[in-house]
């Protein structure tokens, strides 16, 4: 098997917590270099997560003709111009969600991958867990029948002011970092864009959303709703999240779930006609998943599994609901 030589651009809390492991853990990943604004940090990076080399700029790697794809980890704001260098140098991209501020950004990132002929893929882990397609195969082999209605939502904790998530500056708010998960399950589920966005947010001093709830409806009357929020206990690290997908044959509910957790996860069915089942799905680590998937992509020719498509629509998605709270 051939291996995929990966430069992540960034010393990012996600990459430390989340996609590290992943990337050591993927069969067809070699971790050959990370670049940092700070010199020292980078460098400390290379040798806690096994690199071959340490650049104190991004330029730097992106220059390195040895790197073929590059994960993108940086803040918000700092998603598109990044990509879009990268793909200009011909490197692949992962790059982490939201793919960028908006659908018109996000189209043309993919424009310039196209134009460079290489792969771009947003970073939603999740999407690549057995347990979601598990459930998403419930959907299309009809098993609670048309869906009437879907609720998701992502709860965590509130956090301290210095704390990225919270300034408005580099996107933060509640809507981009965790109603992008709600969203796109919901979208995933539902297999189309919402013809109606309805949304209302509560802000905090600072301007940034910290709860936002919305509904969608859909040709032929079906609904949808999320919630997402930043309100339970300041820094505990909490997390409530849960989905809902009622049909006309029964519905399907979230027993254990986490959008991006490993292990074992499980899901209930119960259907008009008196069945009530559990489901236990053995979820590895979705990050690794992502990792081995565009791999496959650059040598195998796989189509991304988080496809062009489905990360501008759901930017399409996103900016309405942002528009309806006045973001």
């Amino acid at each position: 098997m051939r291996k995929i030589k990966w430069g992540v651009l960034g010393t990012a809390y996600i990459f430390e917590r989340d996609t590290a492991l992943g990337m050591q853990l993927a069969d067809n990943c070699e971790l050959t270099a990370i670049a940092g604004r700070n010199p020292e940090k980078a460098a400390a990076f290379k040798e806690k997560y096994g690199f071959q080399k340490a650049y104190g700029s991004y330029e730097e790697l992106l220059a390195d003709p040895e790197i073929e794809a590059v994960y993108i980890p940086l803040p918000n704001t700092l998603h598109y111009e990044w990509t879009i260098k990268a793909l200009q140098q011909g490197k692949h991209v992962l790059c982490e969600k939201p793919l960028a501020p908006s659908a018109k950004e996000a189209e043309e990132m993919f424009r310039a991958a196209k134009e460079n002929h290489v792969y771009l893929m947003e970073a939603f882990a999740y999407q690549h867990s057995p347990f979601v397609k598990a459930v998403k195969k419930e959907i299309e082999s009809g098993t609670i029948g048309e869906i009437r209605y879907m609720e998701a939502a992502l709860i965590t904790s509130d956090y301290l002011k210095s704390n990225i998530r919270m300034r408005k500056e580099s996107l933060g708010g509640c809507t981009y970092d965790l109603g992008v998960y709600a969203v796109s399950l919901i979208q995933t589920m539902m297999g189309a864009e919402p013809e109606s966005v309805k949304a209302i947010g509560s802000f905090n001093e600072d301007q940034i959303d910290v709860y936002t709830t919305g509904i969608f409806e859909y040709a032929g009357g079906a609904r949808a709703s999320f919630d997402c929020g930043m309100v339970l206990a300041t820094e505990k690290n909490a997390c409530l999240d849960r989905f809902q997908i009622h049909g006309t044959k029964g519905s399907i509910s979230s027993v254990s779930f986490g959008f991006n957790c490993p292990g074992k996860l499980s899901y209930e069915i119960k259907t008009f006609d008196g069945r009530r089942d559990i489901r236990i799905v053995e979820a590895p680590h979705n990050y690794r998943l992502e990792v081995e998937q565009l791999g496959r992509c650059i040598t195998e020719g796989e189509t991304p599994y988080v496809t062009e498509d489905f990360s501008v629509s759901l930017a399409r998605t996103i900016d309405r609901v942002l528009k309806e709270i006045d973001y």
